[in-house]
């Protein structure tokens, strides 16, 4: 069943055109994976996505998109601003809500971030910065996630964690990866994106690393 329908004669930034044509039917319950060289359209066709169906989707964008100067804690809660109040939001801003701090904690734990809670996000490394837009975008709970790049600052081991991680939470996403071996054990789905034109479309259950790498 399809989820969500991207349909667009064009895709880029102001009158530069990056990818187009683009016909794309996203079904419940797949993990597709965007692959392709840096520059060749994933990140605008991931955010076009977004822009489309921001109320069904967590976002992971490539620039993480935290806010340094506040805690971990409090990057985390953006992602159910919406679900609060303003009042409670302002309130939970000066002083933290244990109820709040409860939800939040247990995903900490299980990224390795337990005792960074109240830590500015300034002072973390790419690494610890990158798991802390992960924590946010699983503490969302949304239906989809979009995730551009997630796994990019991590080592080997803790990649493949954080990765198995949002499979585990996300019935239905859209990651692009450069690592053909990850997208190949990771995605049910593989799109590749090549002179601005998506190429390839299949299962990954069909495909090789070997077939991916004529894509980088």
């Amino acid at each position: 069943m399809s989820l969500l329908a991207i349909q667009s004669d064009a895709l880029g930034y102001g009158d530069q055109r990056v990818l187009g044509p683009v016909s794309l039917d996203i079904r419940a319950g797949e993990h597709l994976i965007l692959l392709g060289k840096s520059g060749c359209g994933k990140s605008t066709l991931l955010n076009h996505i977004y822009s489309e169906n921001r109320s069904e989707c967590a976002l992971i964008p490539q620039g993480l998109g935290l806010v340094e100067c506040l805690s971990v804690f409090h990057n985390v809660y953006m992602g159910r601003l919406p679900r609060y109040t303003v009042l409670h939001n302002i309130r939970n801003l000066i002083r933290p809500a244990q109820a709040r701090v409860a939800e939040v904690q247990p995903l900490l734990e299980r990224l390795g971030l337990a005792d960074k809670c109240f830590s500015l996000v300034a002072d973390l490394s790419g690494g610890q910065q990158q798991r802390v837009a992960v924590a946010r975008a699983l503490f969302q709970d949304a239906p989809v996630l979009l995730a551009d790049e997630p796994v990019s600052a991590l080592d080997g081991p803790e990649a493949d964690r954080v990765m198995s991680l949002l499979g585990q939470n996300f019935s239905t996403a859209v990651i692009t990866l450069h690592d053909v071996d990850r997208a190949l054990r990771y995605g049910q789905r593989i799109i590749a994106i090549q002179n601005g034109e998506l190429v390839l479309d299949q299962p990954s259950g069909r495909l090789t690393a070997s077939a991916l790498n004529e894509f980088y």
